[in-house]
């Protein structure tokens, strides 16, 4: 199933999976990953790419839950994504 305009909208609103609170990311159709706070300041980048299955970098597939990833970093501007489980 494709991921959506719509989707994406949805999953920006809501950083943290519910229930539980567990942190999520994005993932890019090039399987970078991106913070939330990436996503909000590109969304009108990621909205056009979703629209135009455009494979540019801004194209996301998928919002996921960091369980475990401890490395887990932004591929656009670097900052940690928090994980679940994983010390910091």
């Amino acid at each position: 199933m494709k991921y959506t305009v719509e989707q994406f909208k949805t999953d920006l609103e809501q950083p943290y999976a519910w229930p539980g609170g567990y942190p999520r990311y994005f993932i890019t159709a090039d399987g970078a990953a991106l913070s939330y706070k990436a996503a909000e300041d590109n969304q009108t980048l990621i909205i056009d790419a979703i629209d135009s299955n455009c494979n540019d970098g801004w194209q996301i597939v998928g919002c996921e839950i960091n369980w475990e990833d401890a490395e887990l970093y932004c591929d656009h501007i670097g900052d940690r994504i928090e994980s679940a489980y994983a010390d910091s």
